[in-house]
């Protein structure tokens, strides 16, 4: 295979290689995009790193700093990566709860995806002297990724001591 045609899922990005994106300042999920997962007969996981997540707080409108972490194992589409930073962007202006972030970036990515297994976890910078670290994960129902995530969310940060994000 020497590369990717129209055909599949190309002709259907707006914002990849366009020179005036606009940057939505309010949360904005309909700009997530997908294309055609060519390699959907494996199992294989996608990570996103994203250092300079921001949102605000609900109450004080301060702002909240955050590393997100997107893992998932795509089933038929795959989210295009400049989307999704446009979408991670829109969070900037966001007042949400950390644990409110990470689920619906989740949720938002498993109505756009239909992932086999999605996990999201937010390792926000400390303020007031905490850290609140959510983490939450889907795997489809029925499945062997429904066992996945229970046993991975069952297991999660078993050794907080060894999780360095600071």
């Amino acid at each position: 295979m020497s590369g990717r045609s129209q055909e599949e899922g190309l002709k259907d990005l707006t914002l990849l290689g366009n020179q005036k994106v606009q940057y939505a300042f309010k949360y904005a999920p309909e700009v997530l995009e997908s294309v055609d997962n060519l390699h959907s007969d494996r199992d294989y996981f996608v990570k996103f790193n994203c250092p300079e997540f921001t949102s605000l707080c609900p109450i004080t409108n301060q702002p909240d700093f955050a590393t997100m972490y997107i893992s998932y194992i795509p089933n038929k589409k795959i989210v295009e990566s400049k989307s999704l930073k446009l979408y991670l962007f829109s969070f900037r202006n966001h007042g949400d709860f950390h644990e409110d972030c990470v689920n619906i970036i989740m949720n938002d990515l498993i109505k756009l995806l239909d992932p086999r297994y999605i996990e999201v976890w937010g390792k926000f910078t400390p303020r007031g002297g905490i850290s609140i670290d959510p983490w939450c994960n889907y795997g489809k129902l029925g499945t062997k990724y429904e066992e996945m995530a229970n046993f991975r969310l069952m297991n999660h940060d078993m050794y907080p001591e060894k999780v360095d994000n600071r």
